[in-house]
C-alpha cells in the first residue's frame, strides 16, 4: 500500500512538473500531444545529433508522419491531391506506421520496410521521427525496438525541430504499400 502510495506521488510529481511517463504500452490515442522526454532501449535525439548521423550517412531515417485523408465532404469527382510533406533529405516515409495498434498485414509491412532499410541488420541504425509533439515516431521506435532491432534513436522533434535549426527540408512520397 505505501509502495502504491510512493508510486502515485511520484507520477503525480511529474504530471505537475510537466514531465510525460512513459506508457506501459503503445499511444492509442490523441497522437499530437506532449511526448516523454525517454524511451526504454532508444536513444534520444535533439536535431543537433540527427543533423550529424544525417550527415554520416550511416543510419536510415524513418518518417511515420500519418498520410492525410481525402476529406469525406469533398464532392464527387473533386481531385484530391496529398498536401506535400516537406521531411528529411533522403528519410524513407513509411506513412500511418506510427498508430498504436496496426492490422496484422501494416505491421508485417512496416517490419518488411524495416529489414530493407536496416539490409538485414539488427544493429544498423534506424531513425525515427514525425513531428514535435507526435507519438507517432514514439510508437515506431517502440514497434521497431520489440522486432529486435538494436540500435534504435527517436528524434521527438521531427521536422519542426529539424527545419527551427536551419537543416534542409524536401518533398516526401510516401514509400510503396504506404
Amino acid at each position: 500500500m505505501i509502495r502504491a502510495l510512493a508510486c502515485l506521488l511520484v507520477l503525480a510529481g511529474r504530471a505537475a512538473a510537466g514531465e510525460v511517463p512513459e506508457p506501459a504500452g503503445y499511444r492509442m490515442q490523441d497522437y499530437r500531444a506532449p511526448v516523454p522526454a525517454t524511451l526504454a532501449g532508444a536513444q534520444v535525439l535533439d536535431a543537433a545529433a540527427a543533423h550529424a548521423l544525417w550527415q554520416a550517412g550511416q543510419a536510415a531515417f524513418v518518417d511515420v508522419l500519418p498520410r492525410p485523408v481525402r476529406p469525406g465532404t469533398l464532392p464527387e469527382g473533386t481531385i484530391w491531391r496529398d498536401p506535400p510533406r516537406p521531411s528529411i533529405p533522403g528519410a524513407t516515409w513509411l506513412a500511418n506506421s506510427g498508430y498504436g495498434d496496426l492490422a496484422p498485414a501494416d505491421a508485417e509491412r512496416f517490419l518488411a520496410a524495416l529489414e530493407a532499410l536496416s539490409g538485414g541488420d539488427p544493429a544498423h541504425p534506424l531513425v525515427f521521427f514525425c513531428k514535435a509533439e507526435c507519438w507517432m515516431s514514439w510508437n515506431a521506435a517502440r514497434r521497431a525496438l520489440a522486432a529486435g532491432h538494436r540500435s534504435v534513436m527517436w528524434f521527438p522533434g521531427g521536422t519542426d525541430d529539424w527545419a527551427a535549426a536551419g537543416h534542409p527540408l524536401a518533398p516526401a512520397t510516401p514509400a510503396p504499400g504506404f
